[in-house]
């Protein structure tokens, strides 16, 4: 497949609640209430943690079949440090994650030894995960101001 071009857009509703669009799905992005939201979604934040989990489950998914793995479940749990003080601007620490960790479950009757192999090949191939272990360049286009 070639080069392949995903898009978005995240509309500021009422105080930090957004609602994010892509294709035909939409999803509403909030921050919990001790943050300023109202809790009526994952925070920004929080959805990194689930989109890893679930590129790494949809590859595990994909490629089963060609590396003969067979699976009756998986499912991973994530965790990651993020100093909210730098967000806050409260002190001068790294906004984003310093850490993220996973545990990828998998309820399988294979060798471990094809396990871990297949889990190896799991975390090269999931774009989530290279996408946040390696820099990826980001640039605004242009600001648009609209009057009304």
């Amino acid at each position: 497949m070639p080069q392949s071009i995903f898009k978005a857009t995240a509309h500021l509703e009422k105080g930090v609640q957004v609602k994010v669009k892509s294709r035909d799905f939409e999803i509403t992005v909030d921050e919990p209430k001790s943050l300023g939201g109202t809790d009526t979604g994952m925070n920004p934040v929080e959805m990194i943690l689930g989109a890893l989990g679930a590129c790494q489950a949809i590859t595990a998914a994909t490629f089963a079949g060609k590396h003969d793995m067979t699976f009756h479940n998986l499912w991973v749990e994530l965790e990651g440090d993020l100093d909210t003080d730098g967000f806050m601007g409260i002190s001068d620490v790294r906004k984003g994650y310093s850490e993220i960790r996973y545990n990828i479950h998998i309820d399988t009757d294979e060798p471990r030894e094809k396990v871990e192999k297949f889990i190896e090949f799991i975390e090269a191939t999931c774009p989530v995960g290279d996408t946040i272990a390696n820099p990826v360049t980001m640039k605004l286009n242009k600001v648009i101001i609209e009057n009304k």
